[in-house]
């Protein structure tokens, strides 16, 4: 793409995932309605409070060992859209396999900017450290997350607690977002896009897969083939995993069935 000679239109189009996806809508309203019987399945540890605005909340879905490794699944939704009840089902292959799972929610722009969502989830992760023992979660963390979750698993992959990360079809330049629709709530600064950008920061030496759908747009894709470039010129760990035929909607099946791509690389990550 050539940034600079695209309108507005095009540049819109560009990170528009819903529009690329015509069926969009089903898809997330199936996932919702999933979602929703997972949590009155296993409604013993919903909406723990971790911080003091409203969305300030964890799901925890403990294992039966409390040192069974606990997949941490952020929310995606352009960091302004959707909340952690939606994406509970997404769990459900690394739950098969006996892991535990968390889902931290955070504040919506522009309630809230982009720094500031960022330290909501290293204040979850935070809480998670302290509390999670009470709670069943004991063992190894990965964390993961979906679109803006996985730009943000890529932010916050240096938190202590963390062992490992699973970025699924994340935005990992900000520069371009300033540029469309989506900055309308986020209200980037140039600040924010240096210093929250994780193509532009120290990449943390831990392990993490990145992956994408064959089928999505080229900017989401583009993101994730760069930050894994990046990673493995610093000779870090992790795989490059393109799921193929996938698109933005579709991707996230993959950590749903226990057989799933995205399962397959999570065991392995926590290995």
């Amino acid at each position: 793409m050539n940034w600079g000679t695209m309108s507005r239109a095009e540049r819109d189009a560009a990170y528009n995932n819903s529009m690329a996806v015509k069926n969009s809508s089903e898809l997330s309203a199936a996932r919702e309605a999933e979602s929703k019987a997972f949590r009155q399945a296993h409604p013993q540890h919903l909406d723990l409070r971790y911080g003091p605005k409203e969305r300030n909340t964890w799901d925890l879905f403990p294992a039966a060992d409390p040192n069974a490794p606990c997949i941490v699944f952020i929310h995606g939704g352009y960091w302004q859209r959707n909340s952690k009840g939606m994406f509970a089902n997404l769990i459900a292959g690394p739950h098969a396999h006996g892991w535990a799972a968390a889902l931290p929610g955070y504040t919506l722009a522009p309630d809230a900017s982009l720094t500031e969502i960022v330290a909501e989830i290293n204040a979850a992760l935070d809480w998670l450290a302290a509390n999670g023992p009470a709670h069943g979660i004991n063992g190894q963390v990965v964390l993961s997350g979906w679109s803006a979750g996985g730009h943000l698993t890529a932010a916050c992959l240096g938190h202590p607690r963390v062992n490992a990360g699973l970025a699924i079809s994340g935005v990992h330049e900000l520069g371009p977002i300033r540029d469309t629709y989506l900055n309308e709530k986020l209200r980037l600064s140039d600040l924010e896009i240096e210093r929250l950008s994780p193509l532009r920061l120290p990449m943390v030496p831990k392990p993490m897969a990145i992956t994408y759908g064959t089928a999505e747009l080229p900017a989401l894709v583009g993101d994730s083939r760069a930050l894994h470039a990046k990673r493995s010129e610093a000779h870090l760990a992790g795989p490059l995993v393109p799921v193929a035929g996938a698109n933005h909607f579709t991707i996230v099946h993959e950590l749903q069935k226990p057989d799933g791509v995205l399962t397959r690389q999570l065991l392995l990550l926590a290995d």
